[in-house]
């Protein structure tokens, strides 16, 4: 397997799951664009679209920074404009831009809701479809969303109802992109079983703790980098959960991926139990 020379689009890769599947990407050479806001350092989130590219050429990669706001339609035609001024191409899209605001009903404002359904799924519903032209010039073309199974079990809607939506959205273009696109392009979803160390985890959702004991990103990138070289003509339309791609590829051993044993962990949002059964061989820290 190898992503050499390959394109990769990335929405908000400028930190966290993002920048670590650009930085294993890069070990084979990738060429990368971090399609972000972040141009200056922020005091509670670390990385810019700049430091972003110095890592990736680090790490083996070539990296073209460009800012964009995906819920602007000109903003992603003009990082997907140099892209192909930069590159010549596009290869693969990753929709991995989220908003996040697990509020109930009554406490979600409006501005919250919008912002959530316009980065989340409308953001990846123009991004893809931007670069869909180029990616029907690869040879070997991939979209994947960051994003969970489709459940419409009640349990994942109470009191985060606005925030489901937006995140199921993502997930129903992977559904209907994958079937349009069928032979042509391989579109698939992929979702953390546990928390994964972000800042939106440190900084919204549970602090320093579920910080701690969350799953380092690199179990993401890790997985993400199975699909991408998957042949886009037979693996398309899945929903893939990180540990169980990467068991039955063979890995046996999850305690690189945290400091803590499996039971400690803090689950994520979004995972049925009965179709995705945590993998047997994982092993405790």
């Amino acid at each position: 397997m190898s992503l050499k020379d390959k394109v990769i689009f990335m929405s908000g890769g400028s930190r966290g799951i993002g920048l670590s599947i650009a930085l294993r990407a890069a070990q084979d050479g990738a060429k990368v664009v971090i399609a972000a806001k972040t141009v200056d350092p922020h005091p509670k989130l670390e990385g810019t679209i700049f430091t972003a590219a110095e890592e990736i050429k680090k790490a083996g990669g070539q990296a073209l920074p460009v800012q964009c706001d995906i819920r602007f339609e000109e903003s992603i035609q003009n990082a997907v404009d140099q892209a192909i001024e930069e590159f010549g191409g596009i290869d693969i899209c990753v929709n991995n831009a989220s908003a996040i605001s697990l509020t109930p009903t009554l406490q979600t404002d409006m501005k919250r809701y919008d912002l959530m359904h316009n980065i989340n799924g409308r953001g990846t519903f123009l991004m893809s479809k931007l670069c869909i032209p180029h990616l029907l010039k690869s040879e070997n073309p991939h979209i994947l969303n960051l994003s969970p199974p489709l459940d419409m079990d009640p349990l994942w809607f109470q009191g985060s109802l606005a925030y489901t939506m937006a995140k199921f959205n993502m997930s129903m273009c992977v559904l209907g992109m994958a079937a349009e696109y069928s032979g042509k392009i391989a579109v698939n979803a992929l979702w953390p079983r546990t928390a994964i160390r972000t800042a939106a985890v440190a900084n919204v959702l549970g602090g320093q703790e579920m910080y701690d004991k969350s799953r380092k990103p690199e179990i993401m990138s890790d997985a993400a980098y199975i699909i991408l070289n998957k042949d886009y003509k037979t693996f398309s339309g899945n929903f893939l959960i990180d540990d169980s791609l990467l068991a039955e590829h063979g890995e046996t051993d999850f305690s690189k991926y945290a400091d803590y044993p499996f039971d400690q962990l803090m689950p994520d949002f979004f995972v049925p139990a009965d179709g995705y059964p945590v993998p047997k061989v994982v092993k405790e820290s």
